[in-house]
């Protein structure tokens, strides 16, 4: 039997997390909390109109904010009641139930490939460490030649800045730039979380 992709709790809990997760996220919406720091970063990345990918989306607020901004933005994440929240709370996007490891949207209606894709909000922590590389690999795959893809990730929970780049030659990535944060502050080795901007060989 093939080990789980995923170790997000909200799958075998009978959705309990998921619910809590999807209410949190509502609940800072409904705040006026920033809940785009991370879109932020795509804005200038890309022009608007590309076609981005928000890969373990969640209940959908990054894709959802990209979309409401002109971009052709569509989500995915393995849990279904998570992008039942996201098509309920952003109708403007497009959202997929797939898992990231065995990605292959083309199975989805979108054979399009994308501009750009996130692995934001710790989406690696959440995936088995046997199939992190997989995950890259066909989040890669989905994107044009020289396409980015950015991944934010907590470097202080087993899965650091070495272990990602020792699977980005695999996935046909590269590393471009690396910070602290979304909002560009420096990168530090000692740092406990690292936003990699990854570029796919062209």
């Amino acid at each position: 039997m093939s080990s789980p992709t995923s170790t997000w709790p909200g799958l075998d809990d009978d959705g309990a997390h998921s619910r809590w997760y999807i209410q949190r996220m509502r609940s800072l919406a409904a705040r006026g909390e920033d809940l785009q720091g991370e879109t932020r970063l795509f804005d200038v990345l890309a022009p608007r109109g590309a076609r981005l990918l928000d890969a373990g989306c969640g209940p959908g607020r990054h894709a959802g904010h990209l979309a409401r901004l002109g971009f052709d933005a569509v989500g995915v994440d393995l849990d279904p009641a998570l992008i039942a929240a996201a098509r309920e709370d952003h109708p403007d996007g497009t959202w997929v139930v797939a898992d990231l490891a065995t990605l292959d949207l083309a199975e989805h209606g979108q054979p399009e490939p994308f501009d750009g894709a996130m692995l934001a909000g710790n989406v690696l922590d959440f995936v088995a460490p046997d199939h992190r590389g997989s995950v890259l690999s066909r989040v890669a795959a989905h994107l044009v030649a020289d396409g980015f893809l950015v991944v934010g990730c907590r470097t202080n929970t087993g899965f650091d800045t070495a272990t990602l780049d020792a699977l980005l030659p695999d996935a046909g990535l590269h590393l471009e730039h690396r910070f602290a944060t979304w909002d560009l502050r420096p990168w530090q080795e000692d740092g406990d979380y690292a936003v990699s901007v990854l570029r796919r060989r062209g």
